[in-house]
């Protein structure tokens, strides 16, 4: 008889990935890269550069870098809900596209037209961006069949946040996955508060890997803010689904550090609890704590901070010159066809 608990107590065995030196310097500067990113996203809206909603990922950089490193890219397909810039650069997209995206510029991913919320590209196997809460799963449970159906080796790695996992559309498509035993990681980031409600307040079942008991879908439950625990952790999982296994759902304990949104004053919380986060289980701090265990020095740390905000500045110095769309853009890309 399968065993629910398989995959955890495999995961619990062994928690943290070993990386050498190298291969966590590369995981680092990738979390480094998509917190500067949003720092300087935030200075741009403040600005009135970017318009209409922007959700930073600021906190919880571990869990994209952890598991997308951990994909084959182009052959794995990633999907996510609106909190979705870390995801992208996670999986080498050009940040300088990014930010004329999030700006509303012709030279965006979506050429202006999507946002902060809906970009995408199909080149990097890379779905969006949704911004209705927990339709991604779906999606995400399609693009599994159609790994599936095509026979591609492919996976499919679907985001999506405490908030989303009470939705029926999330328990509809479990109940799929597992009768076709889809190649599909379902990944709740539990960054504890949704939309601005605690888990307690709004879930009956707060420990979200237990979610998927009910269609024999095996949890695990991994620390979000510990980029070596979150590698080994999609190690475990992907190995079981490329294995034909079926279904993982995966719950990373997160933590977002901003509001929900930039408009979102997070009254509901206390500024000491976030800055207890800070202090105490920072993703990149624990990194960088790793990392000068391994021998690599402070000096080269600061190089390549000084390095990743030079790629920083030079994406968000594109995206304020680039031209916004022409007034024609407004007529493409709404059907697949042209009439």
């Amino acid at each position: 008889m399968f065993s629910l608990r398989s995959l955890q107590d495999s995961f619990e065995a062994d928690r943290r990935y070993k990386a050498d030196a190298e291969e966590l310097l590369k995981l680092y500067e990738q979390m480094l890269l998509i917190r500067r990113f949003e720092e300087r996203a935030g200075q741009l809206y403040g600005l009135g550069l970017i318009g209409g909603f922007c959700h930073l990922y600021i906190g919880q950089e571990a869990v994209a870098v952890g598991l997308q490193s951990a994909l084959e890219e182009g052959k794995d397909s990633v999907i996510t809900g609106y909190r979705d810039h870390g995801h992208m650069l996670a999986y080498g997209i050009d940040p300088k596209v990014i930010m004329a995206e999030l700006t509303g510029r012709q030279a965006g991913i979506s050429k202006g037209k999507g946002g902060s919320m809906h970009m995408f590209s199909t080149e990097h196997a890379f779905y969006g961006g949704h911004g209705i809460v927990g339709a991604q799963v779906s999606l995400g449970g399609g693009l599994a069949f159609a790994h599936k159906y095509r026979e591609d080796g492919g996976l499919c790695l679907a985001y999506f946040g405490d908030g989303a996992s009470n939705q029926g559309q999330v328990y509809e498509t479990f109940n799929m996955a597992a009768l076709w035993q889809l190649p599909v990681i379902f990944v709740v980031e539990n960054n504890q508060y949704a939309m601005g409600t605690s888990v307690k307040r709004s879930s009956a079942e707060t420990e979200f890997y237990r979610r998927g008991t009910a269609f024999r879908i095996p949890g695990m439950k991994v620390n979000g803010m510990d980029l070596l625990e979150v590698r080994q952790a999609a190690k475990v999982a992907i190995d079981h689904v490329r294995g034909g296994g079926g279904p993982v759902l995966m719950e990373l304990e997160t933590y977002r550090y901003r509001g929900h949104s930039m408009s979102d004053p997070a009254k509901y919380r206390t500024r000491e609890e976030v800055q207890g986060v800070r202090e105490k289980s920072d993703p990149i701090e624990g990194a960088k704590a790793d990392l000068l265990k391994l021998g690599v020095s402070e000096d080269q740390l600061k190089d390549i901070d000084k390095r990743i905000r030079a790629v920083v500045s030079e994406a968000a110095d594109f995206a304020e010159k680039s031209p916004e769309p022409e007034a024609g853009e407004l007529y493409t890309d709404v059907l697949v066809e042209t009439y």
